[in-house]
């Protein structure tokens, strides 16, 4: 069951693209954009990704922090972020915990019958770690509703 807005977030511990653990927790007193994706270099994620890039101002304006989370190795997600310019933390979920406590694990993804990728998701989890946004895209080929996280970032400042 994925979460809902209102709810806690779980916590989570997960290896970034430069090797270092990163917790949500740790963050306690920012907001907190998390962009699940399925896999990197490919063609939604990358835009997914790359609109968030594009977009920082926004979120450093609302005093919130951006990460984006796949089943995708640490190694990968340092060259996929290296390619994209991409300023903000990448998350490897390869053990599937933080997509398992979001609920957004595909059982089968709908291309090639991939085990466990994470689905396409935005979650804003506010400065005490209650989720304030949670979308859950319908297929893996549609992008999140930028405007609304914009929107609830820009109420929570």
């Amino acid at each position: 069951m994925s979460l809902q807005v209102g709810d806690k977030a779980p916590n989570f511990t997960l290896f970034s693209s430069d090797k270092e653990k990163v917790t949500l927790s740790d963050f306690a007193g920012k907001n907190v954009l998390i962009h699940f994706f399925p896999l990197a270099f490919t063609g939604v994620c990358t835009a997914q990704l790359c609109h968030a890039r594009d977009n920082m101002a926004v979120y450093n304006n609302s005093n919130a922090v951006v990460l984006g989370i796949s089943i995708d190795s640490p190694f990968v997600l340092a060259k996929f972020k290296e390619e994209q310019n991409l300023q903000f933390q990448l998350l490897s979920d390869f053990n599937k915990e933080a997509i398992t406590a979001f609920g957004v694990k595909y059982d089968v993804f709908p291309a090639f019958e991939l085990q466990g990728v994470a689905k396409r998701a935005a979650f804003v989890v506010d400065k005490e770690g209650v989720i304030r946004y949670a979308e859950i895209t319908a297929t893996p080929g549609d992008l999140p509703n930028f405007t609304a996280i914009h929107e609830v970032l820009a109420q929570l400042g």
